[in-house]
C-alpha cells in the first residue's frame, strides 16, 4: 500500500539531509558580515584521520605510498 504521508522537499529534489543541511550552512555563513564570516569559514573546514583497526587496536600506518591510511586527509565541507 502507497503511503499518501508527505515527503520532505529535500528528499523529494532527490538530495539526503547532509547535502540539503550542507547547503543552507554555506548560505548562512555567506550571509555573515566580517569578522564573523571570516570565522565560521575557517571552522568549517574538518580535519580527520583514518586508521586501520585489529583485534580492538589501531594498527601503524604503512610506508607504502599505496597505503591509502599513511597520510592525514583534510575536507572542506
Amino acid at each position: 500500500m502507497a503511503s499518501n504521508a508527505a515527503v520532505p522537499f529535500w528528499r523529494a529534489a532527490g538530495m539526503t539531509y547532509i547535502t540539503y543541511s550542507n547547503i543552507c550552512a554555506n548560505l548562512v555563513r555567506n550571509c555573515l558580515k566580517e569578522p564573523f564570516k571570516a570565522e565560521s569559514i575557517h571552522r568549517e573546514k574538518v580535519h580527520f584521520n583514518l586508521s586501520k583497526w585489529a583485534d580492538g587496536k589501531p594498527q601503524k600506518p604503512g610506508t607504502s605510498l599505496q597505503d591509502p591510511y599513511r597520510f592525514s586527509n583534510l575536507i572542506e565541507i
